[in-house]
């Protein structure tokens, strides 16, 4: 490099330039000479790197090369080798001078760390791609590790470059840094805070992407689209979009629709207020009427039989109804709702079928319905309670019963 520096001053003297002026016009033509050098390897190396990886991934069965390919990798790689040529060859021009020498030094080193952090940065872009793309991964909440790393490498970054403008070496830097570790922890207090909680989801399996939480605190209700380090984007079946914290996760309460989804049904737990003035015994003319009602048919002819022999046995006087024991039409009518939701098409006959009586209120008496549908999708399961309430609540005035509402 002396060499031709020299050949190049020799040759600017002779043409009548003064030493100074032939001095650096030689240096900057030997910079122009070295950057095209420079720029040459750099573009014969993206074109390697980039034939390398389009033959892997043609080899490849995943698509993770492909992805990589997609986010520039190559091209972010094949940018740091000629900075490596260029920290040999430029400097060494300008070793006459030594500022000048030790500033682009200094240079080309940032220039190699932002090179390096893209590097980083595509390299878990394309990861972050990846594991959306495979259907086992993409409910996993990758964001959040993404983000935290990155964090990382763009700290490690940005110290790595006050060191090398300071001239301090990296790991002084780092050990100054420790006296004001509470001020960084003060700062970045939600971060730390995201990144436990997302840690804490994740292993505990709390969250997934796609699942349908319900988090009144915050007015959510409906599918988690995004879960990165700092919030959780639930899209609500309005079509809004409510954002969480991601430590409000742990450290509030909230209801996780994933069990009901990923089981063999969804539960029906509604009840029918039925006004306790129309409940009644029944007599033998009721009951003749309802055993015509084919669901509970067998059921009556049982239960009188069992009613009849008792009170027989125990020589009870029945000229008084309310006597021994007796059928209640609010009594039949339970068991006529629980052999038409057993019956029922939609009804998963698997899983629990009950219709109970609950505390008697100011709105009369409660016969809930606790059941589980075989469908889950909403407007269906909307539609197959409907379907079961309609008829029950036409079916009650057979039963004599009055549905209670209020009269103003």
């Amino acid at each position: 490099m002396e060499f031709l520096l020299d050949t190049l001053k020799n040759f600017l003297n002779k043409t009548g330039l003064s030493a100074t002026t032939a001095d650096w016009l030689s240096i900057i033509l030997l910079v122009l000479g070295a950057l095209i050098v420079v720029f040459i390897i750099d573009f014969i190396i993206r074109i390697i790197i980039r034939v390398i990886f389009s033959k892997i991934a043609q080899r490849s069965k995943t698509n993770l090369d492909d992805i990589m390919i997609v986010h520039k990798v190559p091209r972010n790689i094949a940018h740091i080798v000629p900075l490596f040529i260029a920290y040999e060859i430029i400097p060494n021009i300008f070793f006459e001078h030594i500022v000048w020498q030790n500033t682009i030094k200094k240079f080309i080193l940032v220039l190699g760390i932002v090179f390096s952090v893209w590097g980083l940065r595509s390299v878990f872009g394309s990861i972050k791609t990846y594991f959306k793309s495979v259907e086992r991964l993409k409910d996993k909440p990758i964001d959040s590790y993404i983000q935290v790393i990155m964090i990382f490498v763009w700290l490690t970054g940005v110290f790595a470059t006050f060191a090398v403008v300071t001239g301090i070496s990296f790991w002084e830097f780092m050990a100054g840094l420790g006296t004001v570790s509470a001020v960084v922890i003060l700062v970045f207090k939600d971060t730390i805070l995201g990144f436990v909680a997302s840690i804490q989801v994740s292993v505990n399996d709390m969250v997934r992407i796609g699942d349908w939480i319900t988090f009144q605190k915050y007015g959510a209700d409906g599918d988690v689209i995004e879960i990165n380090l700092a919030t959780v984007k639930v899209r609500n079946f309005d079509h809004t979009i409510t954002t969480i914290p991601t430590y409000a996760l742990i450290s509030d309460s909230f209801k996780n629709w994933r069990g009901m989804t990923e089981s063999n049904g969804r539960r029906i737990k509604r009840a029918l207020n039925i006004r306790m003035a129309s409940i009644r015994l029944l007599n033998s003319n009721d009951l003749e009427n309802l055993s015509k009602i084919e669901l509970i048919r067998e059921y009556i002819a049982n239960k009188s039989s069992d009613i009849t022999s008792y009170n027989s046995d125990n020589k009870v006087d029945k000229s008084l109804l309310i006597n021994g024991r007796n059928l209640t039409n609010i009594g039949v009518f339970r068991k006529y709702i629980e052999s038409y939701v057993e019956n029922h098409s939609a009804i998963n006959k698997d899983l629990m079928v009950m219709a109970r009586q609950l505390q008697p209120g100011d709105n009369g008496l409660p016969i809930e319905i606790y059941a589980f549908s075989s469908e889950k999708r909403w407007q269906n399961y909307e539609y197959i309670i409907a379907d079961i309430f309609d008829h029950i609540i036409a079916a009650s005035s057979t039963f004599d019963l009055e549905i209670y509402e209020h009269k103003f």
